[in-house]
């Protein structure tokens, strides 16, 4: 039970981060924002797996670094997506 609050309020973490660092107003909702985050979060650990640098000595910045780049890219995939779909409505 723990484990899924703490990726969500990672996710959470992650995606505000995102909106901050992306140009614009993302008009997308918390709860969005908090998935697209946990997703980010979730591409950048496999990318990190992947590339072999999942676990370091320290801190793991390339890890946090690439977690932090696909909560980026995901968001500014999806906030058009979603300002979209709402448009329609």
């Amino acid at each position: 039970m723990f484990q899924i609050l703490w990726i969500l309020l990672i996710g959470l973490v992650l995606g505000l981060i995102a909106k901050l660092i992306l140009p614009g107003r993302q008009a997308i909702p918390w709860w969005l924002t908090m998935l697209l985050g946990a997703a980010g979060a979730w591409l950048g650990n496999a990318t990190a797996g992947w590339l072999g640098v999942e676990r370091t000595g320290g801190v793991d910045w390339v890890r946090h670094l690439l977690q932090v780049g696909f909560a980026v890219v995901v968001v500014a995939l999806a906030a058009p997506l979603w300002q979209r779909s709402r448009a329609r409505r």
